[in-house]
């Protein structure tokens, strides 16, 4: 069995604010002060730190890639049911006679002013 290395002590000037944080993280995870700043001087020094922030933006952006492309997805599928009830209803609805026509007209510049108004 190895002796265990006795850890080196050094003093540290952090500001409050950092100190705060160090101390509120330490308690929710309630581990000791020490260990947290120590885990975080290593990760910091680490050599594959660079490599490992990479690996989590790139699975951050594949995430991200992933719901546009599903979002494309949903508002292409969107866009053609609207098309579909559009012919649909334009093959259904026969047209209207002339004067009617213009009276629906108006009717229907007021109320899509009026939807616009609420729209805000």
């Amino acid at each position: 069995m190895t002796a265990r290395q006795k850890k080196v002590q050094i003093s540290v000037y952090l500001d409050p604010p950092v100190m705060t944080m160090l101390v509120d993280y330490a308690a929710r995870r309630e581990q000791s002060q020490s260990m947290i700043a120590e885990a975080a001087i290593a990760s910091f020094l680490s050599p594959d730190a660079d490599e490992r922030r990479e690996a989590a933006i790139s699975k951050r952006l594949d995430q991200v890639d992933r719901r546009l492309t599903r979002q494309e997805r949903d508002i292409g599928i969107a866009v053609e049911t609207l098309a579909v009830f559009v012919r649909f209803w334009l093959a259904t609805t026969p047209a209207l006679p002339e004067p009617a026509a213009q009276a629906a007209r108006a009717k229907a510049a007021e109320r899509y002013e009026a939807f616009v108004t609420a729209l805000g």
